[in-house]
């Protein structure tokens, strides 16, 4: 699918793809999480109520830990026990990096995390422990030939909740390896791809039907007979009707711009972010600092980047551009020498609100492409912004929407300046943005209290900026999204407002030269020039004083 942003930078790239990233499904006993479920479950494991105490629970805790270190023991598989704060998946990076299992468990990490716990009083009753505890996760990483490294997070304690995390770009390697595409991946992203179409066809498999199908053989594949079977051999399963059901809790979904040459693909990024930041209200611009140059050309003689980014840590500045709605985060990052990384994170799916069942994941996925797709235009839209000449002239005239008759959009009025910023900043929101919204943000803008500029207010704005078509409703919600072409007008009138008119205007009452900058950008080097040239036009007009 085409976009904005890979449209207007196509002669720079050498590929583009699609891809599912971080995939975590939760695994759950639906009959162990009710307090009459867990205990019929009970009864069917150990045949009575007498030894539903929780004495038992406990060594049923315990046994799971004695069992998984024996096995790990027998079978020189390294158990690790991770204080709070450690960064797991590092730790498996680096295991993974020296282990010679090509297939199964290579690593079992042991760190603790809050986990639903059943209490069981004198009398057998059966209540939750509150607030939730503190108890063993055991983390079981594992090499699948179809999925690559995958990780299983179990709780020890009964009915064994767990946390399958699988990533797309492992999937898409091992795809790729088997129909005998070359690629070079750097962590978690394609640096070089033989066949750039060949491996997006792949990717664009984890969005199909299908995909629900795979994961399911994956997780069942490996949850009973190498983690669940510490706790429950296989014959305690069968005998208690033990079976986990799977629904999806966080999904990531980017878009990976491969550009020809690192450094250009730099210059792209951070006049990107200069472009925007302020349009967008971004608050913070992060920047991770390494210590080296990106390198100007494709190839690199003598050191491979992949052993370079495993030994030396950080090699490149990485600036991540990011930005929150709720449980939504977008965000524009580096990877590698080359690649542009613009990412969807959906941290929790309930926010999406179309089911969390596992047979929901194409459709989370799809409504993850499309708030992806949507920033993506968006920013391409303020990144190259023009507006053409009818629509200059005909935004001051009056409009009808229905049968209301609304103002015209003039922006030389502080207050529709304040909203158009507004709209710009809510372009990007991931579900589209209320009345509410923008009146809190030209609140925000403008200093102004709840009264002076309420969502009544907003709710006008927005009539008039729909019969213009620069915004319009989401279907049949309260909910309103920027239409591209009316992003661009209103952008290229705020730019040049603000950054060109009022620093001419400012140019031309100046009786002594400016302070330079001390650090001159290539913008500040035009604005200079153009400020001098400038000069002489208003003397002639008679502007200048």
């Amino acid at each position: 699918m085409a976009d904005g942003l890979n449209d207007l930078y196509q002669d720079l790239l050498s590929g583009s793809y699609y891809c599912v990233d971080r995939i975590v499904l939760n695994a759950y006993f639906r009959m162990g999480h009710d307090a009459g479920g867990f205990r019929l479950w009970w009864r069917a494991l150990t045949g009575s109520d007498d030894t539903l105490e929780n004495t038992y629970l406990m060594r049923l805790a315990g046994r799971f830990s004695r069992r998984i270190r024996g096995y790990a023991k027998a079978n020189a598989i390294p158990v690790l026990d991770c204080p709070a704060g450690e960064r797991k998946h590092e730790l498996a990076e680096e295991y993974l990096t020296k282990t010679k299992v090509t297939r199964g468990l290579f690593l079992v990490l042991v760190g603790r995390a809050q986990a639903p716990v059943w209490d069981v009083s004198a009398n057998h009753h059966i209540e939750r422990k509150k607030p939730m505890p503190y108890v063993n996760h055991y983390s079981f990483h594992i090499l699948d030939p179809d999925w690559g490294h995958i990780t299983i997070k179990i709780s020890g304690h009964p009915p064994f909740p767990a946390q399958v995390i699988l990533n797309g770009h492992e999937y898409v390697a091992c795809q790729a390896r088997k129909v005998g595409i070359g690629f070079t991946k750097e962590g978690n992203c394609f640096t070089h791809i033989s066949d750039a179409a060949g491996l997006a066809k792949i990717a664009d498999t984890l969005s199909e039907q299908r995909t629900v199908g795979r994961l399911s053989q994956a997780c069942e594949r490996w949850i009973y007979s190498t983690c669940l079977c510490f706790a429950l051999d296989l014959e305690e399963q069968k005998q208690s009707g033990f079976h986990y059901q799977y629904s999806n809790y966080q999904v990531e979904y980017s878009r990976n711009l491969i550009f020809e040459i690192g450094g250009q693909m730099d210059q792209v990024f951070q006049a990107l972010i200069d472009r925007s930041r302020v349009l967008l209200d971004l608050k913070t611009v992060r920047t991770i600092l390494g210590y080296k140059h990106r390198p100007r050309y494709r190839k690199r003689k003598g050191k491979s980047a992949e052993w370079e980014v495993a030994v030396e840590k950080p090699t490149y500045d990485l600036t991540i551009f990011k930005l929150h709605c709720g449980k939504l985060t977008l965000k524009i990052y580096t990877k590698g020498e080359r690649v542009l990384r613009l990412e969807a994170v959906v941290h929790n799916t309930q926010e999406l609100r179309c089911g969390r069942s596992l047979e929901k994941f194409p459709q989370i996925v799809a409504e993850a492409k499309s708030i992806l797709h949507r920033f993506m235009d968006a920013l391409s839209c303020i990144d190259q912004c023009f507006i053409a000449d009818d629509m200059l002239e005909k935004l001051p005239a009056p409009c009808q929407i229905g049968k209301t008759k609304v103002g015209g959009i003039d922006l030389n009025k502080p207050r529709m300046r304040c909203v158009a910023e507004a709209v710009i900043a809510l372009a990007v929101s991931p579900r589209g943005f209320t009345a509410s919204q923008l009146a809190s943000q030209v609140q925000t803008l403008s200093k102004q209290t709840a009264t002076e500029y309420g969502p009544l207010r907003a709710a006008y704005d927005l009539k008039k900026l729909r019969g213009k078509n620069i915004v319009q409703r989401i279907g049949k919600t309260r909910r309103y999204e920027v239409i591209p072409k009316g992003l661009r007008a209103l952008t290229v009138l705020v730019v040049l407002r603000n950054k060109v008119i009022a620093p001419l205007l400012a140019a031309a009452q100046e009786l002594r030269p400016a302070r330079q900058a001390q650090n001159p950008r290539p913008l500040d080097q035009h604005y200079e020039a153009l400020r001098t040239a400038m000069q002489r036009v208003f003397h002639e007009l008679g502007i200048a004083a």
